[in-house]
């Protein structure tokens, strides 16, 4: 009776962890339209992936740009978590050709996470080559200026904040009048956000929980937003927008349980009077 039981269980364990490894090829593409309210602002066209974790990804480049060639881009944004062994950085390339392909007019911006760090010295600075070489911006506490059909949009990119690197004054520093969009991997740096101003701003970190069960507990120590209850999504703080993508790939083990892997298409309305503002610092 007791070896029926033993391989029932078994049989189950084995079913959830294929329809969990399954989970991992059921892509959603979400699209996010921001301030659609908007004075008759032009609109910017964002193509977001985070935390592909080369590791554990489970769409080909070839794939990802079969779903996404016909999308209209006009700028991409990548919010860290690319990797974190060396070993990995060549399989980053096809990728980004098949980003390059997709011909976004703004070009392609790019921050780092908590794994891209677990690189050290001559590695961390080939996998920041290997992004440049690739037309990409990597941004580290900087911001760059872009033209919107004549508006001005501030690409603002945040370093890590869960390993201390985040530099908001460094980030803002020298600003142009016009909307804030800031790209950043942990998005618990919102909190520390009360002072500066952003129309949108872009993170990852949390995977949407990877493994719920049926919430993310294992999150809890990843910082007061998880606390909060917003581990994926949509949500305002402060009166300021922000998204959290659950991410392309995934890390520890490649399954996942009440989450899927993303690809985020946001339509950001830019050009109202509400944006005209720089960082209150």
């Amino acid at each position: 009776m007791i070896w029926l039981v033993i391989t029932a269980l078994c049989i189950v364990f084995v079913y959830i962890i294929n329809r969990a490894y399954r989970n991992t090829k059921d892509i959603a593409i979400n699209k996010i339209q921001v301030n659609p309210n908007a004075d008759q602002g032009p609109v910017l066209n964002i193509l977001q992936l985070s935390d592909m974790h080369l590791e554990n990804i489970s769409i080909s480049p070839d794939q990802l740009y079969e779903k996404l060639k016909n999308e209209s881009i006009d700028l991409i944004a990548l919010t860290g978590d690319f990797l974190d062994r060396k070993r990995t950085i060549p399989k980053l390339i096809p990728y980004l050709k098949v980003l390059n392909k997709l011909n976004a007019k703004h070009g392609i911006y790019a921050v780092l996470g908590n794994h891209d760090y677990v690189l050290r010295g001559k590695n961390l600075q080939k996998l920041k080559e290997t992004l440049e070489q690739h037309s990409c911006n990597v941004m580290q506490n900087e911001n760059k200026v872009i033209h919107v059909k004549g508006h001005p949009v501030n690409i603002i990119g945040v370093d890590d904040f869960s390993t201390g690197r985040s530099d908001l004054a460094a980030s803002y520093a020298g600003l142009e009048h016009g909307s804030n969009l800031v790209l950043t991997h942990d998005p618990n740096l919102v909190l520390d956000m009360k002072n500066y101003y952003f129309d949108y701003l872009l993170a990852g970190h949390f995977h949407g929980g990877q493994i719920c069960y049926p919430k993310a507990y294992h999150l809890v120590k990843m910082g007061k937003l998880v606390r909060m209850n917003m581990i994926k999504g949509l949500h305002v703080q402060d009166g300021k927008t922000f998204y959290i993508s659950e991410g392309l790939g995934q890390t520890g083990v490649n399954i996942r349980i009440g989450s899927r892997p993303e690809i985020t298409l946001h339509q950001l309305s830019v050009g109202s009077a509400k944006n005209e503002s720089l960082a209150a610092i």
